[in-house]
């Protein structure tokens, strides 16, 4: 009946008899909603539904439970697990259809948001800390929370909370935040806070860096050479001489000569007057490209 109500309505059904079919067609097909009976043969739906929202894939995707359970406890486990809304039995499908094109409506303003997000190169997430959920990402979140987050050595989604629950006590304290940073081989995602929505979930903002990303940015500013701006790199991160020398391959006699290069070409005499242009340069740039 449910099955005859959604098809008329427009509506791609998919049908899953059993817990485990019915987190595989998810990850597989990604639908607008998930229609998720309590009680199950084997893994019951409340199991279903957190094992979809701890799915970086899934999470974003509605559940709406539908069961004879009415018991409070029942209703609460649904909440808990995950469920945006709950339906009893016996089910009514026009209540269901209504129900179902009010959540696939939020769903998808909600994932145009996340895209317009993402067109802008912002990686974005929202986490609710009262229970610790993930409540959506952009794509291009997902794709770093992924590699820095999931990949084996990675810090674990526990170290990130532990971050954010500080941090939201330091605001609220009037204390100074900072960003978290997670280092992946030569490169370095940067966590940094940025509100807390209306509807207390806080968005933290997401971006990866890079030894190669910043020698390029340099070289792009001050149209430097590329052994250049290695070397002004390296200044910037306080590095001597001969520090340089180790880290590039090269004597510290050559690292003298591209610095030459460089106070020529920035029009400055200094290592420290060296360093303040390159860094108000580039901070310049990613302030437009944001």
């Amino acid at each position: 009946m449910l099955h005859d109500a959604l098809d008329e309505s427009g509506y791609d059904v998919l049908i899953a008899t059993d817990g485990e079919k019915a987190i595989q067609i998810a990850r597989q097909s990604l639908p607008a909603i998930v229609l998720l009976d309590a009680l199950m043969p084997g893994m019951d739906g409340f199991e279903v539904c957190r094992r979809l929202k701890a799915d970086l894939n899934t999470q974003h995707i509605p559940v709406v439970f539908m069961t004879g359970l009415t018991e409070s406890e029942h209703v609460i486990s649904a909440f808990e697990a995950g469920s945006s809304d709950y339906v009893t039995k016996p089910v009514r499908p026009s209540e269901v259809l209504a129900r179902i094109a009010t959540h696939v409506q939020s769903s998808r303003l909600m994932s145009q948001a996340r895209s317009a997000l993402d067109a802008y190169g912002r990686a974005t997430i929202s986490v609710t800390l009262e229970n610790g959920r993930l409540d959506w990402q952009t794509p291009l979140a997902r794709t770093l929370m992924h590699k820095y987050m999931v990949t084996e050595n990675a810090v674990s989604m526990e170290n990130m909370m532990s971050w954010l629950k500080r941090s939201a006590k330091d605001i609220s304290a009037g204390i100074e935040i900072f960003p978290l940073v997670i280092t992946h081989g030569a490169s370095r995602l940067v966590l940094n806070l940025f509100e807390r929505t209306s509807d207390g979930e806080y968005l933290v903002v997401l971006h990866e860096e890079s030894d190669a990303a910043q020698i390029d940015a340099l070289m792009l500013a001050l149209k430097l050479t590329q052994r250049e701006s290695e070397v002004l790199y390296w200044l910037i991160k306080g590095k001597t001489n001969r520090d340089i020398a180790d880290i590039l391959g090269m004597s510290p006699r050559t690292v003298n000569k591209h610095l030459e290069h460089v106070f020529l070409k920035l029009d400055v005499e200094t290592r420290t007057a060296a360093a303040a242009v390159a860094m108000s340069k580039v901070r310049s740039l990613k302030t437009v490209a944001h």
